[in-house]
């Protein structure tokens, strides 16, 4: 098939290969340059990476903030003020119902600030201790909650006490989420014991068969150690028998255990 065709002028239009999606092409082109601008990034200077970190971080929060606002259509705008003497409490109330559903320049402040900062404080973390767990989490929300609650003034007249307050609301909602993602992010134990045979039967094209290696107990430590009448015994056909037995046959690392 042509990948190009004549234009009227005699000149040629380049055309989207056959069978490549332009929405598949950009994607991989976006994860390209996203690749090589951590390779990069990753070699620079600590201040350096926290700096651009934090910048890009609070462009993206402010992007969304904005947005954002845009749905709320300031209707911080509509509540009525306080009466006058009505005291400290119902001030920082109004105070907190402003913060939260301000126009698009107050919610793009608000977001920008919250990535910014809880970006900036989780690289500078992880650069120093090597290591990305729930305390880095916990410290970047933190840093994020107070300074949110010091940039919106939800914090009233009280504004350190209730910085802290906000830092550690922050940091138990992010450590309880981290946990949680971990939990559900962790393949459950008996994939451990698949994931070789797993890819072995998916380059095959004989991913249909995991289940069979799964009732024979077929685990990864036993490829090598397979055989035409142990495949059998779990209702492979021969057909997908004669191909895993060349794969493990062709394979010098699985030939040395065996």
């Amino acid at each position: 098939m042509m990948e190009g065709r004549k234009q009227e002028g005699g000149g040629t239009m380049a055309l989207v290969p056959p069978n490549k999606n332009p929405i598949v092409v950009l994607q991989a082109k976006y994860k390209e340059i996203e690749v090589g601008f951590r390779g990069w990034l990753t070699k620079q200077s600590l201040p350096v990476e926290a700096a651009v970190v934090t910048i890009t971080s609070s462009i993206q929060g402010a992007a969304i903030g904005g947005f954002m606002g845009t749905l709320t259509n300031d209707a911080s705008s509509l509540m009525p003020p306080p009466p006058a003497g009505a005291g400290n409490q119902a001030l920082a109330s109004f105070q907190q119902a402003q913060a939260l559903s301000g126009g698009p320049l107050i919610q793009a402040r608000n977001f920008a600030v919250m990535t910014g900062v809880n970006a900036g404080i989780s690289c500078v973390m992880k650069r120093i201790r090597g290591k990305e767990d729930v305390q880095t989490s916990m410290v970047a929300a933190f840093g994020s909650g107070a300074m949110f609650s010091l940039v919106s003034g939800m914090g009233g007249p009280n504004m350190a006490t209730n910085a802290v307050t906000s830092g550690v609301f922050f940091a138990l909602v992010q450590g309880g989420l981290f946990q949680l993602g971990q939990k559900f992010s962790q393949p459950p134990v008996e994939d451990i014991f698949y994931s070789r045979t797993r890819g072995m039967l998916s380059n095959l094209g004989l991913q249909n068969y995991e289940k069979n290696f799964r009732k024979g107990l077929l685990t990864d430590s036993t490829i090598p150690l397979l055989t035409d009448s142990a495949l059998r015994d779990v209702r492979i056909p021969p057909g997908p028998r004669l191909l895993i037995l060349d794969h493990i046959r062709s394979d010098p690392e699985l030939q040395k255990k065996r």
